[in-house]
C-alpha cells in the first residue's frame, strides 16, 4: 500500500539519484545531470498547484508494510486545463520495480486526475522497447493511439491514452 505526496526538501537525495540515472534518460525529458542545487531550486519554486505550475510532481511513498519508504515519483505535466488533459511520467526506484508500485501509483494518480481535477484524457509516451511500461499502461486500460516514429534515438514510441466520459 502506498500514498502520493508533494515533494519536500528532504526528497533531494532521492531525486538527485533518480534524475541522474542515465539509464532512464532515454525514456524521459532529462538528458543531463542535475545538481542538488538544481533540485532544491525546483522544490523551492514549485507551489504544488498544477494550475499555477502547469505540472505536478508527487513522491510515491510506502504506507505498508514499512511506513515512509520513498519508492519513486509520478508526474502530471503538459497540463492543458482547457482541453482537460495531461501527460504522465513515472520513475520507480530499481529495487521496487516489478512489485506493483507503478500500478498502484498510477491508479491513485488517475483517481486524482479524473476525479478531483476533472480531466478527460491522460496520456503517456512510451518507448516501444520499454516492455515494462507498455505492460503497465496496457493492463491499466490505456489504448495505444499513435506510433511516434523515430521518437528517440533508441526506438520509436507509442502514445497511450486513457479517456474518461466524465
Amino acid at each position: 500500500m502506498l500514498r502520493l505526496r508533494k515533494i519536500e526538501p528532504s526528497d533531494v537525495p532521492f531525486l538527485y539519484q533518480w534524475e541522474n540515472d542515465a539509464s532512464a534518460w532515454s525514456d524521459g525529458a532529462n538528458h543531463n545531470p542535475l545538481s542538488r542545487q538544481d533540485l532544491r531550486d525546483y522544490i523551492g519554486s514549485t507551489t504544488g498547484d498544477i494550475y499555477k505550475d502547469g505540472q505536478l510532481r508527487l513522491i510515491i511513498e510506502s504506507v505498508r508494510p514499512k511506513e515512509g519508504l520513498t519508492l519513486g515519483c509520478i508526474d502530471l505535466f503538459d497540463f492543458d486545463p482547457r482541453n482537460r488533459r495531461a501527460a504522465i511520467g513515472m520513475y520507480i526506484a530499481p529495487e521496487y520495480r516489478g512489485q506493483g508500485v507503478g500500478r498502484e501509483a498510477l491508479e491513485q494518480l488517475e483517481q486524482y486526475a479524473f476525479g478531483f481535477l476533472q480531466l478527460r484524457v491522460l496520456y503517456a509516451v512510451i518507448a516501444t522497447n520499454n516492455t515494462a511500461c507498455t505492460a503497465l499502461y496496457r493492463n491499466a486500460g490505456y489504448t495505444p493511439s499513435s506510433v511516434l516514429s523515430g521518437w528517440t534515438l533508441e526506438s520509436d514510441a507509442i502514445l497511450w491514452l486513457k479517456i474518461t466520459n466524465r
